[in-house]
């Protein structure tokens, strides 16, 4: 195999492993099986899973590093060829239909954050994409393409919320505005 589509293994001698070296292939679903204590999890969690790990941890600032603690090199001579890892732990939960190894393993969470941190938005209307305006920009544009003419700049205060709001309206009315929308409509306060 080339060695840039592979884990190599060197010399592991995590808890019952006698010195095993072994190359996994990557971008493909790999079983390890063998009989009980035959050093299947020590392989899979206690050599590789926790070097990645602790590689990973490796890459925070000294500052971060001190509320993590210390991770200890698993017993293994080498490991090359290591991408950064997850572990899905094997739990007898409640089971529910809409439940994806995602959401079980709380990974989604951090997926949703990354996607919406690094990842770039696209309308679903128009295609084009998203692109976020400073309040500068914002007012530029408006005086730019709007000049000389009315408009109304509207935004939420109350959403999808029963119940009387006269106080509201009262101090609305004070700061100033002469307008409100009421379930789509507009409306003077006068």
């Amino acid at each position: 195999m080339i060695k840039d589509e592979v884990i190599e293994v060197i010399g592991a001698r995590e808890h019952n492993l006698k010195n095993i070296s072994v190359n996994i292939p990557k971008n493909q679903l790999v079983v390890i099986t063998g009989i009980s204590g035959s050093g299947k999890s020590s392989l899979a969690f206690d050599t590789i899973y926790a070097e990645g790990q602790r590689r990973y941890m490796e890459t925070f600032g000294a500052y971060a590093r001190q509320f993590i603690g210390k991770m200890d090199r698993p017993d293994v001579e080498e490991i090359h060829g290591l991408s950064p890892v997850i572990s899905i732990e094997q739990k007898t939960t409640g089971w529910n239909p809409r439940s994806t190894v995602g959401t079980i393993t709380e990974i989604y969470d951090f997926l949703r954050l990354l996607f919406a941190r690094v990842g770039e938005a696209y309308s679903y209307v128009s295609g084009k994409r998203m692109i976020k305006f400073s309040e500068e920009e914002i007012v530029r544009h408006v005086l730019n393409h709007f000049a000389g003419r009315r408009i109304v700049i509207l935004a939420p205060v109350v959403r999808a919320r029963k119940g009387h709001y006269r106080e509201l309206f009262d101090q609305i009315r004070k700061l100033g505005y002469a307008k409100v929308r009421v379930d789509g409509k507009l409306l003077d306060f006068t």
